[in-house]
């Protein structure tokens, strides 16, 4: 079984390297569609082994069609067999497998522009490792945040769900029940009936301006003015400010190791790089750095203008610069994010559970509070 053969082609560490800015805005626009609502879409779950065993049998010497045809075989669902039915086809007509990815749409230009990089150098299966590393950190810490997230998220709708429920029919039931008492009801009493007469003459059209809302907020996530206001507004909330500040940072890191240390020239890792991270502060800070890089200014310094960038890790980009290390410090960089997201994200879950539980059990105990005080009122009188 004969070894892997790449294709080689001269490659300049420039601004002229081969990444076509056009299709980089088409790919740049629907890469972040991890999951469509048809279920279309390559998820990281499925890049994550497509590049961890095409890296293992690419170091056992299998060549690039046998190990493309074992991928093809294994697949349960009939639309990813013909993904890389559609890649394999297209690298046994000569196409590389950089290319072959790229036509199918499913692949980000980050991706495939590293595998050409491991094509041109040789290092093919170090490549697709990392890039296998890449998405297993991306998936982690998407697992830690929706971990962190999901019980609160889950509370915060039963509450509401509970909360509509008595306003809506229990508060009213009671409401007729107190009428007939024909004595002055409590001023929290009356306070909760005015409340519940509310939502039952609103409660239609509250429901309807909240899907309004949020069906204008989703058509609009993607508008730049949108995605400034939201992390702007993340980055005031001093509990999520830090974590997701990290969580953007650690993706960041972990991007810039992965294309420099695959000897991507860092003007256009600094491209790549913008279309993988939709956090909006960094995105925009990229435009900046890359004109300041390209006048010849150190990374550390540029990056030093953005608040987004702490001080402590401008400094060890700075070091880094000096010895020329900076795919290894990005490395740690983002090896310290992620652990420090994780211990964040379980300190988080354990604080606000119970926060959550005391402010459920506050609101339905005064509601029922409110509901029961004119029946211990009307005992005391009656005794």
């Amino acid at each position: 079984m004969t070894k892997i053969e790449f294709k080689k082609n001269n490659f300049s560490n420039n601004d002229n390297y081969p990444y076509d800015s056009k299709k980089n805005r088409s790919i740049k626009e629907a890469f972040n569609k991890d999951i469509d609502l048809f279920g279309s879409s390559f998820s990281d779950k499925k890049k994550e082994r497509f590049y961890s065993e095409l890296s293992i049998l690419f170091s056992s010497g299998v060549d690039i069609r046998s190990a493309l045809e074992l991928i093809e075989d294994e697949q349960v669902k009939e639309k990813d067999r013909l993904l890389f039915q559609r890649v394999k086809e297209d690298v046994i007509a000569g196409s590389s497998l950089s290319n072959a990815m790229e036509k199918t749409g499913k692949f980000s230009s980050y991706e495939f522009y590293s595998i050409r990089i491991g094509e041109e150098s040789g290092r093919l299966p170090q490549v697709l490792a990392e890039l296998s590393l890449f998405f297993g950190r991306k998936i982690k810490l998407k697992r830690q945040l929706i971990s962190a997230l999901s019980y609160p998220a889950i509370l915060f709708f039963t509450t509401f769900g509970a909360v509509f429920f008595m306003m809506r029919f229990v508060v009213p039931m009671f409401s007729d029940v107190f009428r007939q008492f024909k004595t002055e009801l409590p001023y929290f009493t009356k306070l909760l009936i005015k409340v519940s007469n509310g939502f039952t003459q609103y409660s239609g059209v509250g429901l309807v301006i909240f899907f309004l809302i949020i069906a204008t907020l989703f058509s609009q996530r993607k508008s730049k003015f949108f995605r400034k206001f939201s992390a702007g507004l993340v980055l005031r909330i001093p509990v999520l400010k830090d974590l997701v500040s990290k969580i953007y940072l650690a993706r960041f890191c972990q991007s810039m190791n992965l294309l420099i240390s695959a000897k991507t020239p860092l003007v256009a890792s600094i491209d790549l790089v913008k279309s993988m991270v939709s956090f909006y502060p960094i995105e925009s800070s990229l435009d900046k750095i890359r004109e300041d890089v390209l006048r010849g200014e150190p990374l550390f310094k540029s990056m030093g203008e953005f608040k987004i960038y702490n001080k402590r890790m401008i400094s060890l980009i700075k070091v880094a610069e000096e010895v020329n290390q900076l795919d290894k410090m990005f490395e740690r960089i983002a090896k310290q994010y992620s652990d420090e997201v994780e211990h964040q994200t379980s300190i988080l879950g354990s604080l606000i559970e119970p926060v959550l539980i005391i402010i459920l059990g506050i609101i339905i105990g005064g509601i029922l509070v409110a509901i029961y005080l004119p029946m211990f009122q009307l005992g005391t009188a009656v005794g």
